[in-house]
């Protein structure tokens, strides 16, 4: 049977090299996976592919798919994002595995898809916390959690745009400010995810690629990853039970 593999979190939270260090160290483990590609309207950042990481299309293309048979397509936070189910599909009836890494939005609408039924699922969500940090800020913090969440991501995505920009414009400031706003918000899907990794080390941090193997929690996330692929019972991930703990 075809699994469907959904890795999901907040923006910058670290999906993408922990997708990179998986098919780097452990290459074994992606024989036969395949990664539908979807359409998004944001402009491609450094190292993206078109036709690879997206299929970079205009707002007013990706308008125009709303309401086509087979279309999803999704408000994701300023961008518009769509997949078309034949792409995932087809994936199926080639007997391989499928993998979708994005965000929550897409991922949810993705994991109520009627056309999925049959297919084995295996869902990881990454999150900035882990549940006991977010419960004690709670507790005990002078601010509301949803805005230290915010602060905690606004950190991580204006370094990394910072790396891949140098100087950040108007508009990378308004983009940045909608993604870490939404990241607590987000939060409320990883509840219905089979495993939660609680990671520190986003996209911004080196411990991904400095050094020959991943450090910190980023290593913690390969592992676990590796091990929920493998169908081995992960060390580090957690099972959230409420919406935003």
């Amino acid at each position: 049977m075809s699994r469907f593999i959904v890795l999901s979190g907040p923006s910058c939270i670290g999906k993408s090299p922990l997708t990179r260090a998986i098919k780097k160290l452990y290459p074994a483990l992606w024989q036969g996976v395949e990664q539908p590609v979807l359409y998004n309207c944001r402009d491609p950042r450094p190292g993206e592919t078109d036709g690879v990481t997206y299929h970079f299309r205009s707002r007013e293309f990706l308008e125009g798919l709303r309401g086509r048979p087979g279309m999803i397509v999704m408000d994701v936070r300023r961008d518009i994002q769509a997949l078309d189910m034949a792409d995932l599909l087809a994936i199926f009836e080639r007997g391989h595995n499928a993998f979708f890494e994005g965000n929550p939005y897409v991922a949810d609408a993705l994991l109520k898809s009627p056309e999925l039924r049959g297919v084995e699922l295996v869902t990881v969500f990454m999150a900035p916390l882990s549940a006991e940090e977010l419960a004690f800020l709670r507790d005990n913090a002078p601010a509301s959690v949803k805005e230290l969440v915010a602060d905690v991501m606004r950190r991580k995505l204006l370094r990394r745009t910072q790396r891949q920009k140098g100087v950040l414009s108007q508009e990378d400031l308004e983009d940045i400010e909608a993604r870490a706003g939404a990241a607590y918000l987000e939060l409320g899907y990883a509840s219905d995810y089979q495993y939660v990794l609680p990671n520190h080390d986003g996209e911004d941090s080196e411990n991904w690629d400095a050094f020959y193997y991943p450090l910190g929690d980023a290593r913690k996330c390969v592992l676990d990853f590796v091990a929920i692929l493998e169908g081995r019972t992960p060390q580090f991930a957690e099972q959230w039970e409420t919406t935003n703990p």
